[in-house]
């Protein structure tokens, strides 16, 4: 036994990283799948755009980067496969610059999967500067902020833009969050306009939004990897939200294993000395 507890102790740490390599290969080769309950506050955004009638706008805004893209990229991917499948359009623009080429790979890829087609369906506005001042400018002329899409073609030219004059036409903006941009958005467009608000976000960003979520100035908070894979589970489909979760939980198995076997090895091994 003395022997067994010194070798824990002097276990050599390649031996965890080979372990933990393994957490994280193994469920994803095998396709393990995880029992994902979705949370009150995923299920009330799912149930606000399921509720809107047919044909509704959603504007959606891409404020992260790469950096936040694992965590955010997937909620938006559930988003816009939940929207298209019930035939309503997007109109997606960017607060940050570098989440434009993130936004208009997601949008592309379920517009295709749906069969939808550009500027009937769904349109790229694009990147502008100024945040505050291009909420509150949407609110009173959408086109005093965007004239164009991204690709320099006017507003009015397309269908799905062509009666948004402000955000009395849009059903709801999702916010897609890795900073603050979603207290501008609530800031700005709920509590000067009144526009319906859904955040989605970094796990780390999500405390933050909470209070705005029991004061009911946002409708729903898709929180983490977590909330992406219980947006992925309510849609109906297994994503890489879903897949990240189990390796996820099963990493995090490993890690308390390994911190109660140490401990464990330490206490045992100073009572025997």
């Amino acid at each position: 036994m003395n022997t067994f507890w010194i070798r824990v102790q002097q276990m050599d740490r390649r031996i965890l990283y080979i372990v933990l390599a393994l957490g994280v290969l193994v469920p994803i080769l095998a396709r393990w799948k995880m029992d994902i309950h979705p949370s009150p506050e995923v299920k009330k955004a799912y149930d606000f755009i399921e509720a809107q009638p047919e044909g509704s706008t959603f504007l959606i805004s891409i404020d992260y980067d790469a950096a936040s893209m694992p965590e955010v990229q997937p909620m938006l991917h559930a988003i816009l496969r939940h929207i298209f499948r019930k035939n309503d359009r997007v109109l997606m623009i960017a607060h940050w610059p570098l989440g434009v080429p993130l936004g208009q790979l997601a949008l592309e890829e379920e517009a295709r999967r749906a069969g939808k087609v550009y500027g009937k369906d769904y349109a790229f506005l694009g990147f502008r500067p100024g945040l505050a001042a291009v909420i509150v400018n949407m609110g009173k002329d959408f086109r005093s902020a965007f004239s164009e899409d991204y690709k320099g073609t006017p507003l009015d030219s397309l269908p799905v833009a062509r009666g948004i004059r402000n955000y009395d036409q849009i059903a709801a903006v999702i916010g897609l969050e890795a900073g603050s941009v979603g207290d501008a958005w609530v800031q700005y467009a709920q509590a000067r306009y009144g526009v319906h608000v859904i955040l989605g976000s970094t796990a780390v960003v999500a405390p933050d939004y909470y209070p705005y979520l029991q004061a009911n100035q946002i409708v729903a908070l898709i929180g983490g990897l977590k909330g992406a894979a219980d947006y992925e589970r309510l849609v109906g489909y297994v994503g890489t939200a879903s897949t990240g979760m189990t390796t996820q939980s099963v990493v995090h198995l490993l890690l308390i294993g390994f911190i109660l076997l140490g401990n464990l090895a330490y206490a045992l091994g100073r009572r025997q000395s």
